[in-house]
């Protein structure tokens, strides 16, 4: 059985995640965001969503990894769309694709782009998930179809 393959990727992911890792040190350093409640955990967390979505795994999420994304979270969008909230992300720039900088500066950011909106919503609807725990409540006939 050949496992170069796993063992490729895993060292691919690995490398990914240590240049993920230097790019949340500069933010965590970065006194703009010194007053952020909780940063640490937040980038901890961007990153992890992030490599989520690297689909080539070269550390910027490209057109098909913020479809695949969006399609993931129920929003499915055009490529017009798409290219419309990259260039949001990135700031007006020429790419094709966001980078971890720039995903953190939409994160963190005061603007509100689409996708971070998008994002955060997603979020809240965990948490909110997360929150119901017990048994469920009891049912009567009367609660029947």
């Amino acid at each position: 059985m050949d496992r170069q393959g796993g063992k490729a990727f895993g060292a691919l992911k690995s490398k990914q995640e240590d240049k993920l890792n230097a790019v949340n040190e500069m933010f965590l350093n970065d006194p703009k965001y010194a007053d952020e409640e909780d940063l640490n955990s937040k980038l901890e967390s961007f990153k992890n969503k992030y490599m989520e979505f690297d689909l080539n795994d070269q550390g910027e999420i490209d057109m098909m990894g913020l479809k695949r994304m969006l399609e993931k979270l129920g929003v499915a969008k055009t490529h017009l769309e798409l290219k419309k909230m990259i260039s949001e992300v990135v700031g007006g720039a020429s790419r094709d694709t966001i980078g971890y900088s720039d995903f953190l500066n939409m994160m963190l950011g005061k603007r509100n782009a689409i996708l971070r909106i998008i994002l955060m919503f997603e979020d809240k609807a965990k948490e909110q998930e997360c929150k119901e725990t017990g048994p469920p409540p009891r049912k009567t006939f009367s609660d029947l179809p």
